[in-house]
């Protein structure tokens, strides 16, 4: 008997542990199912280069610090309108010329130090005003012929004044969409330092990838948690958000994964809660999209455009004096008939079937087709349909020949030969289509990937390329892209001048179809008629298509299939079309069901 009791005993203690370790399971696949449900997983398409908003020059930085910090007011992509987010309110005075934000009262930052005017008037005249800082900023807030920038004044503890030398159309958008920036942390940073003998501004190294993630302050919806170099990003609530109770996710993800192929592998294992479709994913994503349980949304065609651009720089590098573009060359693409016949030589049909499985569309202009600006062909924008006898046709007329192999000669006996630089990666397809629409009327193309980097530094340094395939992201304000085509903007690829100290270019031209469309872009931000304004940039696209700086190609759909457990799903092309953004647009708003 008391062996029996014993053995009883025993199996008691023994089925007491076996169900506490249960109960230490349970609890933990509890705790790990609560962290999933609060946790929502997206992929960034490249690293981030810097924190800094105001040095931000590729796209995935600024999606990054986006979810950090906040401007003025917001544009909901939805309905268009525009939306308070720190100013409560604004109004216009004098004839428009003036523009008067009212803050909510009690903003704080995200290390709880107060949110004030003085904030924002640091933002704008110690910041982006200041010429030691480069900035794309300023020269998109510049007004008029005289390129004046708005003068800022703090009227009292909550309003502050922007002044205008002329009516401008964007200001609100612009000036209300910037972000701003904690005058506490970076007040410091912008004077100059005494040790540099190059007397750079310590602001030029603030909040760059090696600053701790805890140095960094926000206002938006997210601070940043954790920063892992090619791997994630990790966020987490904003503590002192204006938006109380918001956002709603506990823990946001941002995984860095550069290869959409492995974006793909890591979506439909269930790692990722969103990603955005190619064309050739969409068969196989909809074929499984109940059983996996996700929707794929179309918000019709991305933001942005897609195109060819050729190196119109007739200068010279004053250091070298070398030209910036052979000479021979730079003839031919100086010569718009040499442009339109590239143009008819595209077969744009071509690349929406085989490149993106009939997901995207012509993009025949450089605003964007969700944009209420976009003119369309239907309206009379010029197009350039695929017609290479044509092409050929247009060369013969402007003095090209042909020699016994039908390769195409200039009129003193030339081969037509070329570079044409593309970014390795996604483009390298429609790099290699080009190259053979043009070599069927007779040019000569060498078609060469390389790393962007490469790419921008011709660009912006050397000067000395022939031709490339580029993408620019876009939206709804043509006049956001002004810094291209103002003929001293800094992103005046095509023809671009001196920019900074460097000395004026040996035999630079620029063209009366140039300046043509720098007066146009200004005459659009002064009128303040919507009508007007529409009919102003509908006579700047068209000019842009009959000299074809830019010949356009095609732009795919904005497909991205999100999570069926992401709840207030609302996607839009006009929120970003860059990655999976345009379904973040109101990541404060979205909730994850259990």
């Amino acid at each position: 008997m008391q062996r029996r009791t014993k053995v009883k005993q025993w199996k008691a203690v023994v089925l007491l542990l076996v169900i506490g370790m249960c109960s230490l399971l349970l609890w933990g696949c509890s705790v790990k199912s609560e962290a999933l449900v609060n946790r929502l997983v997206v992929p960034l398409d490249s690293d981030l280069k810097t924190f800094n908003p105001v040095l931000v020059q590729d796209a995935y930085s600024g999606i990054a610090i986006g979810y950090t910090l906040t401007g003025l007011i917001s544009e909901n992509p939805i309905t268009n309108e525009v939306e308070p987010e720190l100013a409560e309110k604004w109004e216009f005075q004098q004839d428009g010329k003036q523009l008067i934000f009212t803050m909510r009262p009690d903003l704080k930052w995200s290390d709880g130090q107060p949110l004030t005017v003085d904030d924002v008037l640091f933002t704008y005249q110690d910041i982006l005003f200041n010429e030691k800082i480069p900035s794309g900023s300023r020269d998109v807030l510049r007004i008029g012929k005289l390129q004046t920038l708005p003068k800022v004044e703090k009227l009292d503890d909550r309003r502050i004044s922007f002044f205008l030398s002329e009516p401008f159309a964007p200001a609100l958008r612009t000036i209300g969409g910037t972000g701003i920036l904690p005058k506490h942390i970076f007040a410091a940073t912008i004077k100059e330092d005494p040790n540099d003998k190059d007397k750079k501004l310590k602001f030029l190294e603030t909040w760059n990838l090696s600053t701790p993630v805890n140095q960094l302050v926000a206002s938006g919806a997210y601070i940043i948690q954790e920063y892992r170099p090619s791997e994630r990003l990790i966020y987490k609530p904003n503590p002192y958000y204006w938006k109380k109770g918001k956002p709603y996710i506990e823990k946001f993800v941002m995984q860095i994964v550069e290869s959409p192929d492995t974006a793909l592998l890591r979506f439909r294992s269930g790692d990722l809660d969103m990603y955005r479709l190619r064309g050739e994913d969409y068969q196989l994503l909809k074929r499984f999209e109940a059983r996996d349980r996700y929707k794929i949304f179309n918000a019709g065609p991305s933001t942005g455009e897609s195109f060819i651009m050729f190196n119109l720089n007739k200068g010279k590098n004053p250091k070298t004096n070398e030209s910036f573009v052979e000479p021979i060359k730079s003839k031919w693409f100086n010569d718009v008939n040499f442009r339109r016949a590239i143009a008819h030589a595209l077969n744009r049909e071509a690349m929406i079937t085989n490149l993106s499985r009939g997901l995207a569309q012509n993009q025949d202009s450089p605003i964007s087709i969700p944009s209420p600006y976009f003119l369309s062909p239907e309206k009379g924008l010029k197009v350039y349909d695929y017609q290479p006898e044509k092409s050929k046709e247009i060369l013969l007329k402007a003095g090209y020949k042909y020699d016994q192999q039908q390769q195409l000669l200039d009129a003193q006996g030339n081969l037509v030969r070329f570079t044409l630089l593309a970014p390795a990666g996604g483009r390298v397809l429609l790099g290699a289509q080009i190259k053979n629409d043009l070599e069927k009327i007779g040019m000569k193309i060498d078609f060469n990937p390389v790393d962007f980097r490469i790419i921008s530094d011709k660009l912006d340094n050397s000067k000395q390329w022939d031709a490339t395939i580029l993408g620019f992201t876009g939206g709804a304000e043509p006049n956001s892209a002004i810094n291209l085509w103002a003929t001293d903007g800094d992103s005046h690829l095509f023809n671009k001048g001196p920019v900074g100290d460097e000395k004026p270019f040996i035999g630079r031209e620029v063209a009366d179809w140039e300046k043509k469309i720098h007066d146009l872009m200004i005459s659009g931000a002064q009128e303040l008629d919507e009508t007007k304004r529409k009919a102003i940039y509908a006579e700047y696209q068209q000019l842009v298509q009959e000299q074809l700086p830019l010949i356009h190609l095609t732009i795919p759909l904005y497909l991205v299939a999100v999570r069926d457990r992401v709840d207030n799903v609302q996607t839009s092309a006009l929120a970003g079309s860059t990655g999976v953004t345009g379904a973040l647009w109101n990541v404060e708003s979205l909730k994850l069901k259990s």
